[in-house]
């Protein structure tokens, strides 16, 4: 079986660290790449610069509050690239704010997920991710 392969866009080391963990519990074989800007993010999903051999992800983990680019801006990017938009991408940020998740919505994402602040709450919503999107989803094939 393929490995899902999982981009995670998140400028937050602890976050990155308690993502990783997470995953790595898992008995899913999952191949993730990290990249911690939203120009980075569109570098990746470009094949752009220092990604140009990079394999399409096959989920996308979105931060809103990002450098360079923030995730709102990478979210209208991909939705917005015909090569791209298959490419399910799930908001998983610390914002709870209506206008955030109207706009992510209005803007194609899959869906939207607030951090937990606990460590071991946000274990249980990586948790669930892997469970519903990776176990039980049937996702798009990629067209690179």
């Amino acid at each position: 079986m393929k490995a899902i392969h999982l981009l995670l866009v998140e400028d937050n080391e602890g976050d990155i660290l308690l993502t990783t963990e997470a995953f790595e519990e898992a008995k899913i074989h999952i191949e993730l790449s990290i990249v911690r800007d939203g120009q980075e993010a569109i570098d990746f999903v470009s094949k752009q610069g220092k990604y140009s051999d990079a394999a399409l992800p096959d989920i996308i983990l979105l931060d809103i509050n990002l450098p360079k680019k923030n995730g709102h801006e990478v979210l209208e990017y991909i939705k917005g690239n015909e090569n791209l938009k298959h490419i399910p991408i799930i908001m998983l940020t610390t914002s709870s704010s209506q206008k955030d998740i109207n706009a992510s919505y209005n803007k194609f994402a899959n869906c939207f997920i607030t951090k937990p602040v606990d460590a071991s709450e946000f274990l249980t919503v990586i948790s669930a991710i892997e469970n519903f999107w990776i176990s039980i989803v049937k996702l798009p094939s990629n067209k690179s």
